[in-house]
């Protein structure tokens, strides 16, 4: 693997998958679409400079495993995407709209970001990691 490549498809991703969560997720959706007593009270830039990092870990994790399977395609990546997607996140998500009160708004938006954040990547890998 050239790490050049690899480091720059981290953090092209990451940045990418950031700015897909303050649109998919960010402030117009949180306002209007969640229920205040959910969240918690006070500023939210601890949470944030806490959770800023997860997308370019998403990325690095992905671009491995896309590698360490020798899948070199985009569309075989995006294929990769779509199975990681329908594993972890989407079940994740909709047993927590299960079980925890979210508006149906808020769990569609958040469904879709967790999509969109591994086929970003999954388009960089395929198109540049070798």
């Amino acid at each position: 693997m050239d790490w050049t490549r690899f480091a720059l498809i981290v953090v092209s991703a990451g940045v990418v998958s950031s700015l897909t969560d303050w649109f998919f997720a960010g402030d117009w959706i949180h306002k209007r679409f969640t229920y205040p007593e959910i969240w918690r009270k006070g500023s939210e830039g601890k949470a944030i400079a806490l959770t800023a990092l997860l997308p370019f870990v998403t990325a690095a994790a992905f671009t491995c495993t896309a590698n360490r399977l020798a899948i070199e395609s985009v569309n075989n990546t995006v294929k990769l995407a779509a199975a990681v997607w329908v594993m972890g996140p989407l079940p994740l998500i909709l047993t927590n709209a299960a079980f925890i009160k979210m508006h149906r708004f808020f769990v569609a938006s958040y469904a879709i970001v967790w999509l969109v954040k591994p086929m970003i990547v999954a388009v960089l890998v395929g198109r540049f990691l070798r």
